[in-house]
């Protein structure tokens, strides 16, 4: 879910804990058949019970009491105990479970970002991640997680980049997979989100997202195909945004042809809160609307009712709306293992599962002359910004995850409207000051918050090393302007950079950032929001604890000219409000994502010949790795890699297509994570996809007769031996 207009928030949490390894409850079949014979019992009053739901929260302008049963949370949609039919208690989001302004007096454990996430490349770590958020939300009565965000980076300047994972539909799609595929096994349903190239936040209501049927098959809409064979979401959230000229929610082509008819998928379409235009958005493929109270109308109840009375072509919909909606009800248990609130978390068992992903996440962009990890002989560190001695930061809206007592640090922010309680930069209570001196405890250890440069500057003079804190908050609702860092901090990593060779710099950001500071830096890393364990995964890297092992999801461009829009569609056109809602005074605003189609990120820099800051797939460790001897078939790969280092380590390996039929092309096929000690060696066994080989064209996948060029590589820049492989031509349908 995404909180509208006039309900925004920072969100926090507290979790209990469930039992995370629950089976499903039907075969998909059988569920079918159950939910076949729940609709012939139904009543006609009984069938838009479940097609409409509220925001069970009184926190909006006139808005009545929540039933006495529903839970304050995301939404609640009403059962038919009649018929056994549980009632859906709804709750944010991929992160963990939200915290709805504290209105339940509780807490969770965060996860990091999504970003975090992706930067592991892990999908069976992500999928225990899944199942611990799902617990958690089971624990507190409820059994639908908006979770499952998958919406590919095309501009890195979007305010919600960090919920997502990356700018690959392979990465991303095979990672949401695994989480949607851990949070079910919860006996609860998750979404998957939000349908389709919701790619930037600001008039997020207004922008048409203009683009082919080939390209969308080829970049987002296989992030989401990929994602849904994988996890098998019980449903699918539609986005704000229109596609092609017609809403999201209410998009024909997207809901009915595409996501339907064409991948067969069996479950429901819920709205994203307060996007649904009309009762014709039925007609289109929407089974559910969410969050009533933000519409214009409730559309999807009596006005829903009297229509399938009237008209056979609304009658058979609604039969089909409920079908959909009990099938992933019964696929998922929800009624054989209903949700209670009240259980009991482990939170040290959860939190080092959070900390363990934000160790894997963690990336490390640079180290100069092998800086890190710090030596056991340093002596006097000089900690600087970033509120480290206060908590690490968290990105804002419906994701928002606190723990019991909210966040360490809360800044509010707003135009000064009713939005402006609403939007807060936070920091979660994981305080790197105390994870620093713990994981080095003999060395002298100060802390300067960099408000004053001189100050920072005077300190870093009399430290061995200095580690400078630098953020980045970004939030729903809004896109950042630039990739700067806010508030000085450039100026601020400058200065002390030249007081100090030894600057380490320490990045907790929603997405990519410019660094005209770099080259005078010894080290940098890359913690993204690093969730409820951030710092102690921080220190852990910088003293060495941990072999840093994440790559790169997103490509960080070197400027801005490399973007294929230099600017953020409609952030020129006026005033950004906090909800992505400007005044654009009638104007057609149009996201055309033609321009780069599936060239996203690191595949539009191999078109045009660019050189990313730090390219996808990047990421330093402390040992070293080398891989050799790759065969080829085009559907499987084989390989071996060595760790020639002198620390035991994990990286990522990487196949890339580089050439199609004697043409440049750049695209990653497979990956896999591999684990190993200091000198040993391991065979790979890699898969790959045929849709990452071809092209779609007019409802088929097509691979072209000719030569494939496939390489490793350590990143999508770096790229070792070709081994060219002949393929047969041929095509297929999806």
């Amino acid at each position: 879910m995404t909180f509208p207009r006039s309900l925004f928030l920072a969100s926090t949490i507290l979790a209990f804990h469930c039992n995370p390894s629950f089976a499903r409850n039907e075969s998909p079949a059988k569920a079918i058949e159950r939910a076949d014979k729940t609709l012939k019992a139904m009543t006609p009053e009984e069938k838009t019970i479940l097609t409409h739901g509220i925001m069970p929260l009184k926190i909006l302008p006139n808005s009545p009491e929540p039933p006495a049963e529903a839970i304050p949370g995301a939404g609640y949609i009403k059962g038919i105990p009649r018929l056994g039919v549980p009632a859906l208690y709804e709750t944010d989001a991929s992160l963990g479970v939200s915290y709805v302004f504290g209105l339940r007096k509780d807490g969770a454990t965060a996860l990091p970002s999504g970003l975090a996430q992706a930067s592991t490349w892990n999908p069976a770590l992500i999928e225990k991640a899944g199942r611990m958020i799902g617990a958690e939300t089971r624990a507190k009565g409820f059994n639908v997680l908006l979770a499952g965000g998958v919406n590919l980076m095309r501009d890195p300047r979007n305010g919600r980049n960090f919920e997502y994972l990356g700018e690959d539909p392979l990465l991303a799609g095979t990672l949401v997979g695994h989480a949607i595929r851990g949070i079910q096994s919860n006996h609860i349903i998750s979404t998957i989100k939000h349908f389709a190239f919701n790619g930037q936040e600001t008039a997020r209501k207004l922008v048409d997202s203009k683009i082919s049927a080939a390209n969308a098959h080829e970049s987002d809409l296989l992030a989401f195909k990929i994602g849904i064979e994988i996890g098998d979401p019980g449903s699918v959230m539609c986005a704000y945004n229109k596609v092609n000229g017609h809403s999201a929610c209410d998009n024909n082509w997207l809901l009915n042809t595409v996501l339907k008819h064409d991948w067969g998928y069996k479950g429901f379409v819920m709205s994203d809160w307060g996007a649904v235009p009309s009762l014709g958005a039925a007609l289109n493929g929407l089974d559910q609307q969410s969050g009533e109270q933000l519409d214009t109308a409730v559309f999807f109840g009596d006005t829903l009712a009297a229509a399938a009375k009237s008209n056979p072509v609304y009658a058979k919909r609604l039969d089909d709306m409920n079908r959909r909606i009990l099938w992933a009800i019964y696929n998922n248990g929800l009624d054989a293992n209903p949700a209670k609130p009240g259980g009991v978390i482990d939170f040290k068992a959860h939190g080092d599962i959070a900390e363990q992903v934000a160790r894997q996440g963690i990336v490390l962009l640079r180290n100069e002359r092998g800086v890190l990890p710090l030596a056991a002989s340093t002596k006097r560190i000089a900690v600087i910004g970033g509120y480290a001695n206060s908590g690490v930061l968290s990105g804002a809206g419906s994701s928002q995850v606190q723990a019991e007592g909210g966040p360490a640090v809360y800044i509010p922010a707003g135009n000064g409207d009713e939005n402006s309680s609403f939007i807060a930069e936070s920091y979660h209570n994981s305080v790197p000051l105390k994870a620093l001196r713990a994981a080095a405890p003999n060395a002298e250890i100060t802390y300067r918050n960099g408000r004053y440069i001189a100050e920072a500057v005077a300190q870093a003079k009399k430290s061995d090393v200095a580690i400078v804190f630098a953020t980045q908050w970004t939030s729903e609702g809004f896109d950042v302007p630039d990739m700067s860092l806010p508030n000085g901090q450039d100026a601020l990593l400058a200065a002390v950079a030249a007081a100090n060779p030894n600057t380490v710099v320490v990045l907790e950001t929603g997405g990519p950032v410019m660094m005209p500071w770099l080259d005078s830096t010894a080290a940098v890393i890359e913690a993204w929001y690093p969730g409820a364990r951030g710092a102690e995964a921080i220190a852990a890297v910088l003293t060495g604890k941990v072999n840093p092992s994440g790559k790169l999801p997103v490509t960080f461009p070197a400027h801005k000219d490399q973007l294929p829009r230099a600017e953020v569609d409609g952030m020129d056109s006026t005033e950004p409000s906090f909800l992505g809602m400007p005044d654009l005074k009638g104007q057609a605003l149009v996201a055309d994502y033609d321009i780069e189609g599936s060239n996203i990120g690191y595949r539009w820099n191999a078109l045009k010949g660019n050189k990313a800051l730090f390219p996808f797939g990047h990421g330093l460790s402390y040992t070293s790795f080398a891989a050799s001897g790759l065969k080829t078939d085009g559907a499987r790969a084989s390989a071996r890699i060595t760790n020639t280092g002198k620390a035991d380590g994990a990286t990522i390996a990487q196949l890339y297509l580089v050439s199609r039929t004697g043409k440049p092309a750049r695209r990653l096929v497979s990956f896999q994570r591999v684990e190993l000690v200091a000198g040993q060696s391991k065979p790979l066994a890699m898969t790959i996809d045929p849709r990452l080989l071809g092209d779609w064209r007019d409802g088929n996948w097509t691979i072209v007769a000719g030569d494939y060029g496939f390489a490793l590589g350590e990143d999508a820049e770096h790229l070792g031996p070709v081994t060219t492989v002949r393929l047969k031509g041929r095509t297929w349908r999806d």
